[in-house]
C-alpha cells in the first residue's frame, strides 16, 4: 500500500511538471533563463519528499543525490585529462560539466569511459550525463538521447609524417590505418579501401606513430591538434586531410531522462549566447571557430527563444550516419524482428544489411576461399619440393634440405608470416594482393616442410629396405610419396585450419573483414561466430576431399 501511495504521489507530482510546463513555457518562460529556472523550481519544490522514490526521473534523483555522474574520456588531452596529482580532471569537456553541475547546484563525480562504452555507460546507468568527445550522427540517436544545441563539432583527419605525400584518398588505398573502436568514421576509412589497426584509446595513436608501429593514424582534429602543437611532434608529421566534420553531443539515457534532457537542452542554448562555451574553449587551447559562429547564431532574435531550440535555422541536425541499405535489408530486417518476437533474441547482422559491409564480407569470403586453395597449392608444391631434394643421393643438397627444414620447423608460424609479409613488401609494392600472396608461400612452406620431411623419411626407409637402391628414381619418389600420404593429407588440413592466421599480417580474408566491420557495427559476437562456422566448414570440405583423395590413391594401389 504505501510503495502505491508513493507510486500515485510521484504520477500527480509528473502530471503537476507537465501542466506547470505547459502554462509558463507559452506565457512567462519564452526565455531559456526563465524556463530553467521554472522547471529548476518545480524540480526542487518535490524535495524531500519525493527523494524517497524518483520514480525514474533522471533530474530529481541528481539534484537529491547532489551529484551527477558525468562520463568523460580518460586522455583526452585539452578536453580531459588528468591533473598533475591526478586526483582530478581539466579540460574543454570537464570544464563544461562543472559549469552545467554548478547551473543545477550539484557536484561533479567523473566516471572515465571509452570511444566503445560511452553509450553503454548510459545504458547500464553508470553515468547520467556523458561529455566526451562523443560525435552525435543518426545511428546513434537509436541508442542515447543527445542534447542540442551541440557544445562542439570537429572532423576526423589523417596525419602521417611530413616525408610521405599524402593528399587523398588515392594516397592511402590499401595502407594501414591506426584508429580507435567505436570510431563512426571507421566505416568511411574501410570503404576507402583501408586496412585498419584498431587501438581502445586515442592516447596509443600518437605513441604509435612516434614509435612507427603505425606510418598514418586517422582521429578527430581536436585531438591530434595538441600533439601536432608540440615542436618536436609537429615536426615529423602533419595533417594530410580531413573528412565527415560532425558536431559533438553531450548525451543522456533515452528512458527516464526527459526533464533532465530538457534542463541541458536550457542550460546549453544559455552558454553558447552569453558566450560561456567559448570562453571555455578559449580557457582551454581547443579550436573555437564552430563556438564563435554559435555564439553569434544564438545571440540574434530568432534563436533567443525557447522555441529556437526545435527550430532548424538555430539548432543543427545530426550527421547522417545511416549506412546504405543492402537490396535484400528489408527482408533481412524481418527476419530478426520475427526472430526477436518469437524466440526472444534477434543476432545483429550488419554485414547483410548495409552495402559497405556486405561488400566488405563478400571481398572478404572470396578472398579466404583463394587463401585456402592457395595455401593447399603451395603446401603441396613445397612438400613435393622438399621430398624431391630429400630424396636425392647428393648428401649435401640432402643436409641443406634437412637444415632449411628444420629452420622453418622450428620458426613460430607467424615469424614466418611477418618475414614473409616484409620480404614480399620490399620487393613489391603493398597491396591486399601482395598480402595474400605472401601469406598462402608462409602457409604452404610452414606445412609442406613438415611434409616433405615425412616425404624424405620415407624414402629413406624405402632405400634401407633395399627395394629401390641407393640411387634416385622417379618410382622411389613416388614410393615415399605414397608411404607419408597420411602426413601429406594431414599438413593439408592444416594449412587450411591455419589460413585465418594470415589476417595478422593484413591479408584481405574473412575475419579481417569482418574486424573492419565491426569496428564502425554492432554484432561482435554475431560477427565473429561467422568467421567460426565458416572455417568450421572450410576444414570440413578439405578433409573431405583429402579423405576422398586417399580413398582413391588406395583403390588405385590395390587394383594394380
Amino acid at each position: 500500500m504505501k510503495a502505491l501511495i508513493q507510486r500515485m504521489r510521484a504520477g500527480l507530482w509528473a502530471l503537476c511538471a507537465f501542466l506547470l510546463w505547459g502554462a509558463l513555457a507559452p506565457a512567462g518562460a519564452t526565455s531559456p533563463d526563465e524556463a530553467l529556472e521554472a522547471l529548476l523550481a518545480e524540480a526542487r519544490a518535490r524535495m524531500p519528499e519525493a527523494c524517497a522514490n524518483p520514480a525514474g526521473d533522471k533530474l530529481m534523483e541528481i539534484l537529491c543525490n547532489g551529484q551527477m555522474r558525468v562520463g568523460v574520456r580518460g586522455n583526452y588531452p585539452l578536453f580531459a585529462s588528468r591533473t598533475g596529482d591526478g586526483s582530478d580532471r581539466e579540460g574543454y569537456d570537464t570544464d563544461v560539466a562543472r559549469a552545467i553541475a554548478t547551473r543545477l547546484g550539484v557536484t561533479p563525480e567523473w566516471v572515465v569511459v571509452r570511444a566503445a562504452t560511452r553509450i553503454s555507460a548510459l545504458a547500464e546507468d553508470s553515468a547520467d550525463l556523458v561529455v566526451a568527445t562523443m560525435g552525435h550522427n543518426t545511428r546513434r540517436d537509436t541508442q542515447a538521447t543527445f542534447i542540442r544545441p551541440h557544445y562542439y563539432s570537429s572532423e576526423t583527419i589523417v596525419v602521417g609524417p611530413r616525408t610521405q605525400a599524402i593528399a587523398d584518398w588515392p594516397d592511402v588505398v590499401g595502407r594501414r590505418v591506426c584508429t580507435t573502436i567505436g570510431n563512426y568514421a571507421n566505416s568511411h576509412l574501410v570503404t576507402q579501401g583501408v586496412r585498419l589497426m584498431l587501438f581502445e584509446d586515442g592516447g596509443r595513436l600518437p605513441k604509435a606513430l612516434d614509435e612507427q608501429v603505425c606510418t598514418i593514424v586517422a582521429h578527430d582534429d581536436s585531438f591530434l591538434a595538441s600533439y601536432l602543437a608540440v615542436p618536436e611532434f609537429g615536426a615529423r608529421f602533419e595533417r594530410k586531410f580531413g573528412f565527415d566534420q560532425v558536431p559533438w553531443g553531450m548525451a543522456v539515457a533515452q528512458t527516464g531522462t526527459e526533464s533532465f534532457a530538457r534542463a541541458l537542452q536550457l542550460i546549453s542554448q544559455i552558454m553558447h549566447r552569453d558566450g560561456q562555451f567559448l570562453a571555455i574553449a578559449q580557457k582551454n587551447g581547443v579550436f573555437t571557430s564552430f563556438l564563435e559562429a554559435q555564439n553569434r547564431l544564438w545571440q540574434t532574435p530568432s534563436c533567443a527563444s525557447i522555441a529556437a531550440l526545435e527550430d532548424p535555422a538555430c539548432v543543427l541536425p545530426a550527421l547522417d550516419a545511416t549506412p546504405t541499405p543492402t537490396q535484400f535489408a528489408d527482408e533481412i530486417n524481418a527476419m530478426l524482428a520475427w526472430s526477436k518476437a518469437n524466440l526472444g533474441f534477434a543476432p545483429d547482422l550488419p554485414m547483410l544489411t548495409s552495402v559497405s559491409a556486405f561488400e566488405l564480407f563478400k571481398s572478404g569470403i572470396v578472398n579466404s576461399l583463394i587463401l585456402v586453395f592457395g595455401a593447399l597449392m603451395a603446401t603441396l608444391i613445397f612438400a613435393l619440393t622438399i621430398g624431391f631434394l630429400a630424396v636425392l643421393p647428393f648428401w649435401p643438397v640432402r643436409l641443406v634440405t634437412w637444415a632449411v627444414t628444420a629452420v622453418i620447423q622450428s620458426t613460430p608460424v607467424i615469424l614466418i608470416l611477418v618475414v614473409a609479409a616484409v620480404v614480399a613488401t620490399a620487393i613489391f609494392t603493398y597491396s591486399p594482393a601482395v598480402a595474400l600472396g605472401s601469406a598462402i608461400v608462409a602457409l604452404g612452406m610452414m606445412n609442406g616442410a613438415n611434409a616433405g620431411q615425412a616425404i624424405g623419411e620415407a624414402a629413406g626407409s624405402l632405400r634401407r629396405e633395399g627395394a629401390y637402391g641407393r640411387g634416385f628414381s622417379l618410382p622411389l619418389l613416388r614410393a615415399a610419396v605414397g608411404r607419408s600420404r597420411a602426413q601429406l593429407l594431414s599438413f593439408l588440413v592444416n594449412a587450411a585450419k591455419g589460413t585465418p592466421i594470415a589476417s595478422f599480417t593484413g591479408a584481405p580474408e574473412l575475419l579481417s573483414a569482418l574486424t573492419d566491420i565491426t569496428s564502425f557495427a554492432a554484432g561482435q559476437v554475431t560477427t565473429y561466430s561467422v568467421v567460426l562456422i565458416f572455417y568450421i566448414a572450410v576444414v570440413y570440405v578439405v578433409v573431405w576431399g583429402c579423405e576422398r583423395a586417399r580413398r582413391a590413391l588406395e583403390t588405385r594401389e590395390t587394383v594394380q
